[in-house]
């Protein structure tokens, strides 16, 4: 009943839930400030999820030391989620350019890039840019490791708000038709793609493809994140900031590209049929995308650099 459309009826959540207080153990999924819970939909080998702000938790509690013991690659993966939800939501389709609902109560909880999330996003990427590969290098380093766990809850604010688009509409069937892969770090009984890996892998094939609509906020996280936009051309703006996010990926020594992950081209159309009903976050993209470029998308994600 409750299930975003068109995977379920998206019906509001009809009353009150017992409150819950958050206490999160990894710097990644803002979870403790949000409305959305997220699951695994095993008979479509995908991922989907329940949005309602009355799903947000009455308290959360950040302590980074319930993050000291994260392995590396686990700091990395819930790290580049942070990084992806920050981009995301500073780059949806404004709030002012989504449809009108009927009444009130069918607002969505993702309203698209606005003046509030904006300060949220922003900040978090800040953060990202300054510590997220000290947090990954040391995990001693309680500094980095209490700023990345601000950094989640800051972005998770800003997406809370906003929303987020295409990298994780297109996670959703990455991480559900998983094979054989198997993460180091994460000590599990059955193949895991972690979310933070399955978002970051297609985040920079849509910058590229949603840079030309939206090119000075993509030039502006490109340069938040370390690049040097002087005198940079406005159609490169997309290409910009997808180098930007592939330095990422390469310095925390994630999987290079789908195939990394055990995904090929002939895996492409099952891949976009997986992506295809996440509407929540699909209807965000600054860019409208089809069936066409959403395997467009995905064949550029094969292989990162």
């Amino acid at each position: 009943d409750y299930v975003n459309p068109p995977i379920g009826k998206g019906l509001p959540v009809p009353g009150s839930v017992k409150p819950v207080i958050a206490v999160p153990t990894t710097a990644g999924t803002g979870s403790e400030t949000t409305g959305v819970a997220i699951f695994d939909l095993v008979r479509m080998h995908a991922k989907t999820g329940i949005a309602d702000r009355r799903l947000k938790p009455s308290l959360g509690i950040l302590d980074p030391e319930n993050t000291q013991t994260l392995p590396p690659q686990i700091a990395a993966s819930t790290g580049l989620d942070v990084l992806s939800h920050a981009i995301e939501s500073y780059t949806a389709i404004p709030f002012n350019q989504r449809p009108l609902p009927k009444y009130p109560y069918l607002r969505p909880v993702y309203q698209g890039s606005n003046p509030i999330s904006d300060i949220w996003s922003m900040e978090a990427l800040n953060i990202v840019s300054q510590y997220l590969r000290r947090a990954v290098g040391d995990s001693s380093d309680e500094e980095a490791r209490a700023k990345m766990l601000l950094a989640s809850s800051y972005a998770g604010m800003g997406f809370g708000n906003a929303g987020v688009h295409l990298p994780h509409a297109m996670s959703y069937p990455v991480s559900g038709m998983v094979r054989d892969f198997r993460n180091e770090g994460y000590v599990v009984d059955h193949p895991l793609i972690p979310h933070g890996i399955s978002v970051i892998m297609n985040a920079p094939a849509v910058a590229k493809f949603t840079g030309q609509v939206c090119p000075e906020r993509h030039l502006k996280v490109a340069e938040v994140l370390g690049a040097s936009i002087s005198k940079k051309n406005s159609a490169d703006a997309g290409k910009i900031l997808a180098n930007q996010i592939t330095e990422f990926m390469y310095q925390l020594n994630v999987p290079n590209g789908l195939k990394a992950l055990g995904y090929g081209v002939g895996d492409i159309p099952r891949l976009v049929e997986g992506a295809l009903p996440q509407h929540r976050v699909i209807k965000l993209s600054p860019r409208p995308a089809n069936q066409e470029d959403l395997a467009s998308l995905f064949e550029d994600s094969l292989v990162a650099w």
